[in-house]
């Protein structure tokens, strides 16, 4: 009769852990790119209205999950951090949900903040999506796990798809390994 409830107490302890050990991965900081204003280059001045001095010479500078959080997606008002960014070259670091299943290449997809936004959970908010399509339908590897920069215009544009709606649009013109 104890080795039942040894072996009872033994599945029950393995389950605990390997529960842990889910909800870890889930909220695991490195699956994230969010977090890293205080890390990018400053936001601009009130009175500045382009983004050239957000970036060295013939880059283009970063647009931050909480930059993009500034337009208002109810009533469409967008703050002074993000106006500058609007129409023109930025990169957005983020993960790829390619908009077909299993796809390895895309022309089209989603960017997230973290893995798995918009597929196994309740997606963010319209907000915190960046719908890009590749400049002349350029298939690119889609990165499932590991973070991207995303090169290409920035505009307002709402989209739906099957997983959401989306406020932003990216034209992509390069896909690079997320670095900082």
């Amino acid at each position: 009769m104890s080795k039942i409830r040894f072996s009872s107490v033994r599945r029950f302890v393995k389950g605990a852990i390997a529960a842990f050990a889910v909800l870890l991965i889930l909220t695991a900081g490195p699956r994230s790119v969010l977090g890293h204003a205080s890390d990018s280059v400053p936001l601009a001045p009130e009175e500045t209205t382009t983004p050239s001095v957000f970036a060295a010479p013939n880059k283009p500078p970063e647009v931050w999950w909480e930059v993009l959080a500034g337009l208002n997606y109810m009533t469409g008002e967008i703050s002074k951090e993000l106006k500058p960014f609007l129409g023109k070259e930025v990169k957005v670091p983020g993960y790829m949900v390619p908009l077909e299943d299993f796809a390895e290449f895309a022309s089209e997809f989603l960017l997230v903040p973290y893995v798995g936004a918009c597929v196994h959970v309740p997606p963010p908010p319209p907000n915190q999506l960046v719908y890009v399509v590749m400049n002349e339908n350029e298939k690119v590897p889609v990165s499932f796990w590991d973070p991207v920069w995303i090169h290409g215009k920035l505009e307002i544009e709402e989209t739906e798809n099957i997983y959401t709606t989306v406020s932003f649009k990216l034209t992509g013109v390069k896909v690079e390994k997320y670095e900082r």
